[in-house]
């Protein structure tokens, strides 16, 4: 076998391979936006894409009077804008500090973010729900975001501290002898050279509550205070209730927001996702 038809075969092959990973993909989504458009209320069909398809189930969403659809709509978009502003501060201020600076107990507060991050948050829902419980917070959209906040800050807090420690840190220097003073540094040095990286950050941060229905089911009761996730379970969670077109055509809703971002932040992910963590 000569050299050319092997890497031809090898080139088949990774085509092969993306065509089927694309089928994996793409088949649910279609199977999904199928469900959405049946005017039925059954999930299954004998075509992938139903004849007789309907808006109806997306109009009745944000048209009917029984439907919540647009009140779970602004509270995850309240939870995950929140998340992801303050989770990018919090964690480009933390990990500059981690980054530039030597003080008592950093090494042993770089370990202790190491690991936090073994351990699944399932693990600590009790205590969460009851320090939510003591501070007043338990059924409030605050407390849903505080734990959201406080939760991711330490992955996000190592891999933002890896890409600060590729910038040059004579850039810090030059500041300095040109009179900057350390916040200065920061918000005019290093957070315009972290871009990417705190791009990423804010586009996983800004997913998390449009995702995540265990915290939100746990913190929140009320109907009105419901994240999307936890709302539109219970169109088939309700006694005899298979709304499962309704809940189809909400959850391909999802996507709209978190595309927005995604192509808002497009120019910068690439070069984040593949910085970062690099260097401890």
């Amino acid at each position: 076998m000569t050299r050319k038809t092997k890497s031809n075969i090898e080139v088949a092959f990774i085509y092969l391979f993306f065509v089927l990973m694309a089928i994996i993909i793409a088949y649910p989504l279609i199977w999904t936006v199928g469900i959405s458009l049946n005017p039925g209320t059954n999930m299954y069909s004998s075509q992938m894409i139903p004849e007789n398809w309907s808006f109806e189930h997306y109009k009745w969403l944000f048209t009917s009077p029984d439907s919540d659809y647009l009140i779970w709509y602004k509270n995850s978009l309240v939870v995950a804008v929140t998340n992801s502003v303050v989770s990018v501060f919090l964690t480009a201020l933390i990990a500059y500090a981690f980054s530039r600076y030597q003080f008592v107990g950093r090494r042993y507060g770089l370990y202790a973010f190491l690991l936090l991050q073994m351990f699944p948050a399932l693990m600590g829902m009790v205590a969460l729900y009851i320090l939510l419980n003591l501070v007043g917070l338990l059924d409030s959209l605050y407390g849903l975001v505080l734990i959201y906040i406080g939760g991711q800050i330490p992955f996000n807090a190592w891999l933002v501290k890896g890409y600060f420690d590729t910038i040059p840190r004579e850039l810090d220097e030059a500041a300095r002898i040109d009179g900057a003073g350390h916040f200065k540094v920061f918000f005019q040095i290093m957070l315009p050279l972290a871009k990417p990286i705190l791009a990423v950050v804010a586009l996983f941060n800004f997913m998390a509550p449009f995702m995540d229905f265990l915290l939100p089911r746990i913190v929140l009761s009320s109907p009105e205070k419901y994240t999307l996730a936890l709302g539109l379970f219970n169109f088939i969670n309700q006694q005899f209730s298979t709304n499962f077109t309704r809940f189809a055509a909400g959850a391909i809703l999802i996507a709209v927001p978190i595309a927005v971002v995604f192509l808002f932040l497009q120019r910068y992910l690439i070069s984040g996702l593949t910085s970062g963590a690099t260097k401890g």
